[in-house]
């Protein structure tokens, strides 16, 4: 029910705000570390700029937050609030557990393929297609950064248990 004078943001403010407080929280713990520079990154360069890309992230989420709509919108609007949807939140955790082990079993590229096609069939609005064609992007970038630019020790293919 709707109160006068009371405002009713939705989610993405509160999501937004908790962003803000986390990131300058990480930001403000990394300062006890030596930050260094970009050419000699000490051990709290990375958690600081981590902290600090997060809080600018919340504040954009922050500054983009809608109000709800009202009852009367929403009921136009084919929204039913009161149920959650866990679909995207179960298939990130599941995506997650299986990047884990395919990562350890299979090797980077089944692994990148895996986190993103269950994370992308977590929205509703994708196809299986869709899922599919942004994993096989995903695979070659993975390749491209991980492997070849940053040369990670994972190897692109490995059978076994």
């Amino acid at each position: 029910m709707n109160h006068p004078g009371k405002k009713n943001w939705n989610k993405d403010y509160y999501g937004g705000a908790l962003l803000v407080i986390l990131g300058v929280s990480a930001a403000y713990a990394a300062r006890s570390y030596n930050l260094g520079t970009l050419a000699h990154m000490g051990p709290g360069y990375f958690p600081f700029a981590i902290g600090v890309l997060i809080a600018l992230c919340g504040i954009l989420l922050v500054l983009t937050a809608k109000k709800k709509p009202s009852g009367d919108e929403a009921a136009l609007v084919g929204h039913n609030h009161d149920i959650p949807d866990f679909r995207g939140a179960a298939c990130i955790i599941l995506g997650t557990v299986l990047f884990f082990f395919a990562g350890e079993y299979f090797g980077l590229l089944p692994a990148t393929f895996c986190i993103v096609f269950v994370s992308a069939l977590g929205d509703r609005s994708n196809s299986v297609l869709k899922a599919i064609v942004l994993s096989a992007g995903m695979m070659v970038l993975s390749v491209v950064i991980f492997w070849w630019a940053l040369q990670v020790q994972m190897p692109l293919f490995k059978w076994g248990f």
